[in-house]
């Protein structure tokens, strides 16, 4: 890991050394900026997402954390002593540090693969209704007639692309919470 401090990072945006530590922080599996403005932070972010095209993910419990929040991919907000502020810019929140694992392992595994079987729920719907239209205009011999009244399609779109999605996404759970957080190699297997 790299631990670096705001005075060091000033050094390193005013000389120009951002590709210099970009690929010191390569070799690093975490780097951990302390002592620092909240410019400087989202600098630093900004500057991981330009160089490297990652998706980046920000944690913060105050209001000096705010423009780093907003400005990764992910921002977790950590609701604490120091106010509200963080939690309210972050895309998630959390009472405690030590529900991160759980956030990222449990629920980011379960969201990832519920949407990835939605998109196929979808494709599958979409499909099959095409398949009936446009083999209905060959038993109808490419009159235009419509096939389908417009309430029923409305209703179709309504109950067969909404209430069994919305199931799905509720109650699947592909492998328990207990599982995931004692393997969370099980979170690279959808990808």
């Amino acid at each position: 890991g790299l631990v670096i401090d705001g005075r060091t990072l000033n050094i390193i945006f005013q000389r120009g050394l951002e590709e210099k530590f970009l690929q010191l922080t390569q070799h690093c599996r975490s780097v951990l900026c302390c002592r620092s403005t909240p410019l400087q932070k989202s600098m630093v972010v900004k500057l991981v997402r330009r160089q490297l095209k990652v998706m980046t993910l920000s944690i913060g419990d105050g209001a000096n954390d705010v423009s780093m929040i907003q400005a990764a991919d992910v921002g977790i907000g950590i609701s604490g002593q120091e106010g509200m502020q963080a939690v309210m810019a972050s895309d998630f929140a959390i009472s405690r540090f030590k529900h991160l694992k759980k956030l990222l392992l449990v629920h980011g595994h379960w969201c990832y693969a519920r949407l990835a079987k939605m998109v196929i729920y979808f494709f599958y719907k979409n499909v099959c209704y095409a398949n009936l239209l446009f083999w209905y205009q060959f038993f109808c011999g490419f009159s235009g007639s419509t096939m389908i009244d417009y309430w029923q399609m409305i209703f179709f779109n309504l109950f067969f692309t909404s209430v069994p999605p919305l199931l799905f996404g509720v109650l699947d759970k592909d492998v328990s919470a207990e599982t995931l957080l004692s393997l969370p190699e099980l979170y690279k297997n959808g990808q």
